[in-house]
């Protein structure tokens, strides 16, 4: 396969190429302010001014209850304490992975985005993968594991747990004293992965942690929050992990994500789901020339698999000449943490771009695996 490195350094080297390659790597929204966005984002410096008066557990206690009602979060403990306000959801999965027992054993979703594997190894955890075809039927690991990592809707993928199958997760949960712990990044975008999670947990009187995210909804250039919730029985020691990683998030920030959440429930979620739609359709229409599929027709996310067939090259190949061509997108062996080796027939690309920028990537993408299967299959001298 080759060492490319994890995820987050593809992404890394997309933002810093120097020739202007697109990128289309990461699922964080690089596109053009909307209207009613722009109009949002020119009142910063009025938030700064509020941001100054106002006492921030006020300003907080605001945003989360404008981001969290936004997608349907409506019973998750707003104003008691359970809700820190992070940088980011990767910051917060790392505190959860600094909170939890040293070598303690995790059941993390397989494939997902390999930083949440990495966070927990990192910090002396042992990992359990978790198949998405265990999580439908509802197999669901038990001793030694301490805590189960569900990430809804999974990236890279788009699957949506259930909320029947979480209602269950649940409950074996608590029969056999393990935590669940969700990772809901990517919720904002899927209007089926926004039933009430922390009703559902605590009907179950589960012990529980919840990460939300607003990185994947709007362009704001890295001003965002990831929020970190977790049940009132939990015995973790999450406010330690999170005292040693940071004071608070921007109360500027918390303000423009309420605004934002503001717009998103009368009107901004319609208009962003139309545009990956048709992004999605561009893709799949051009990759189709060649007999190639989207491997996940059924996703709602803000990114696409496209499965390569099984002879021709491989999907690392394709990403370094999809590079030299000034193309990023991702291949996807490092989301199938436990098996980089299922991955290699896979490459994921963001549909959170202006349209024109997906629709070269895919016309890219066509050329790259035709030359490239051209190549490969010329007979030796």
């Amino acid at each position: 396969m080759g060492d490319l490195g994890n995820l987050t350094t593809m992404e890394l080297d997309a933002l810093a190429d120097a020739d202007g390659g697109l990128n289309l790597t990461d699922g964080h929204a690089r596109l053009h302010l909307s209207p009613e966005q722009t109009a949002i984002v020119e009142r910063i410096p009025q938030m700064f001014a509020e941001a100054s008066r106002r006492p921030f557990p006020e300003v907080e206690r605001e945003a989360h209850t404008a981001f969290l009602n936004a997608i349907g979060q409506h019973s998750a403990p707003i104003g008691t304490g359970r809700i820190l306000s992070c940088y980011s959801s990767t910051l917060a999965m790392d505190i959860v992975a600094r909170a939890l027992p040293a070598g303690a054993r995790i059941a993390v979703l397989h494939p997902t985005f390999d930083n949440i594997a990495d966070l927990f190894v990192t910090r002396g955890l042992s990992l359990q993968p978790m198949s998405e075809s265990e999580l439908m039927a509802q197999q669901w690991p038990g001793a030694p594991v301490r805590a189960i990592v569900v990430t809804h809707p999974n990236n890279p993928t788009g699957l949506v747990t259930p909320e029947g199958h979480l209602r269950s997760l649940a409950a074996h949960a608590v029969q056999h004293g393990q935590t669940v712990i969700v990772d809901a990044s990517f919720r904002g975008q899927v209007r089926d992965a926004q039933y009430d999670t922390c009703a559902v947990l605590e009907s179950a009187a589960a012990d529980w942690i919840v990460i939300e995210d607003t990185g994947k909804l709007w362009p704001t250039h890295e001003l965002k929050i990831g929020l970190l919730a977790y049940s009132e029985r939990t015995k973790i020691p999450i406010e330690r992990a999170f005292s040693e990683s940071l004071l608070s998030a921007s109360p500027v920030v918390l303000l423009l994500v309420a605004a934002l959440a503001g717009d998103w429930a009368s009107g901004g979620y319609e208009r962003a789901r139309d545009h990956v739609a048709r992004n999605r359709a561009v893709v799949r229409d051009a990759v189709s020339e060649l007999g190639m599929t989207l491997a996940d027709p059924a996703s709602q996310i803000s990114v696409a698999r496209i499965e390569l067939p099984a002879s021709g090259p491989e999907s690392t190949l394709l990403y370094k000449d999809m590079v030299a061509r000034g193309v990023h997108v991702l291949p996807c062996a490092p989301f199938h943490w436990a098996d980089p080796d299922s991955g290699l027939r896979f490459v994921r690309i963001s549909l959170a771009r202006p349209f024109a920028a997906v629709e070269r990537a895919a016309r890219t993408l066509v050329q790259s695996y035709s030359e490239l299967s051209a190549l490969t299959s010329m007979p030796a001298k």
